[in-house]
C-alpha cells in the first residue's frame, strides 16, 4: 500500500482575505462578512496575536527522547499525553516512546535514491503554542488541550505548560505518522490556519486573541532564525560585528549609510495604508461607521504600539 502525506482538514474558512494581500494591488470585496468585521475589529484595537510556531523535529529516536526531556525539565515537569495520562520520570517517558513506536515509521531506513541521500524523515513535529502575558496558564493549556484533539485526533501527541517564561506556551510533540501511516503535512498555508483556530479556542475560554499575518499589523519580522538566534544567545554570531563593520566602511567612504530594505519598507507600508483605506470604504458602505472611523486611524500608522 502506497503511504501518502495528508493533511488535516480545515474547519471553516479563513479570515481576513480580504486585505490579507496589502502587498500587491488590494482587491477588497463588496461587503465583509461578519467574521470579517470581527477579525478587523480585533485587529485595529490591537488585540493581542497568539503564536503557533513549529521549532522542529526529531529524525531520530534519540531525538524525540532528548525533547522530551527538555520540555520536561529533565522529568520536573508532567507531560500529559493524549490519553490524559501525565508521566514525569524518564522511565515513564520511553516506555510512552516504546508505546508510539517510532521505529515503524515508513521512510526512515530508506536508501540513497539516484547517488543522493534522501532527507532524514522526520518521525515527530515539535510545536508550541502560545500567547503573550499576562494570559492566565490554565487558560492556554485548556485551548492547547482541544487544538490538538481537533487537529491531531488520529496521531499520537503530547504536551507540556511551561509558565517560566513571561509568555505562557505548552510545547506540543505529534507523531508525524499516524495508525494508517499516512502522515501529517505543514506548510505556511496550514500554519496560518492553526493560528486562526488557536485564536478561536482562546476566545473560548474568555481571552481576548487575534490571528492575523505580522505584514498585515505593519510588523516587520521580530524574530532572527533559529540558527542565528542560538548564535547570539552563545555569543558566537558575527551577524551584528558584520554589521557594524559595514557601517563603519560606508561612513568613512561616501558618509552616507545605503539600506536597499529601507525602500522595499516603506513600499509596503504605502501599500498596506491603501489596502486598510479601501477596507474603510467598504465599512462606510455598510453602515459601519465607527469601525471605519477606526480603520483609518490605524491606517495611518499600520500597526499597533508595544
Amino acid at each position: 500500500m502506497t503511504r501518502r502525506g495528508f493533511r488535516v482538514p480545515r474547519d471553516g474558512s479563513g479570515l481576513f482575505e480580504a486585505v490579507s494581500h496589502g502587498r500587491g494591488s488590494p482587491e477588497m470585496p463588496g461587503r465583509f462578512s461578519l467574521a470579517q468585521i470581527d477579525q478587523i475589529k480585533r485587529t485595529v484595537s490591537c488585540t493581542p496575536e497568539v503564536m503557533v510556531k513549529v521549532t522542529g523535529g526529531g529524525t531520530k529516536r534519540g531525538a524525540v527522547a532528548a525533547h522530551f526531556g527538555y520540555i520536561s525539565r529533565r522529568g520536573a515537569l508532567e507531560i500529559e499525553t493524549d490519553e490524559g495520562e501525565f508521566i514525569g520520570y524518564p522511565e515513564q517517558q520511553r516506555q510512552l516512546l516504546d508505546e508510539w513506536h517510532l521505529e515503524l515509521t515508513s521512510g526512515q531506513y530508506r536508501q540513497k535514491q539516484g547517488g543522493r541521500a534522501r532527507r532524514p524523515t522526520k518521525l515527530v513535529h515539535n510545536i508550541v503554542l502560545a500567547m503573550p502575558a499576562p494570559t492566565p496558564a490554565d487558560k492556554v493549556l485548556a485551548a492547547a488541550r482541544k487544538f490538538a484533539r481537533e487537529k491531531f485526533a488520529q496521531h499520537r501527541y503530547a504536551m507540556v505548560l511551561h509558565t517560566d517564561q513571561k509568555h505562557p506556551h505548552v510545547h506540543l510533540v505529534v507523531k508525524a505518522e499516524n495508525e494508517l501511516g499516512r502522515r501529517l503535512h505543514i506548510d505556511k498555508q496550514r500554519l496560518r490556519e492553526w493560528r486562526e483556530d488557536f485564536a478561536r479556542l482562546m476566545r473560548e475560554q474568555g481571552v481576548a486573541a487575534n490571528a492575523t499575518p505580522r505584514a498585515i499589523r505593519g510588523e516587520n519580522k521580530k524574530f532572527p532564525q533559529e540558527k542565528m538566534f542560538k548564535a547570539q544567545r552563545y555569543g558566537t554570531s558575527m551577524a551584528l560585528h558584520d554589521r557594524v563593520i559595514g557601517i563603519a566602511n560606508q561612513l568613512s567612504s561616501s558618509r552616507t549609510i545605503v539600506d536597499p530594505v529601507r525602500d522595499r519598507l516603506l513600499e509596503t507600508r504605502k501599500s498596506l495604508a491603501l489596502a486598510w483605506m479601501k477596507a474603510a470604504e467598504v465599512l462606510d458602505a455598510q453602515g459601519e461607521i465607527i469601525l471605519a472611523g477606526d480603520v483609518r486611524y490605524f491606517s495611518a500608522s499600520a500597526t499597533c504600539p508595544h
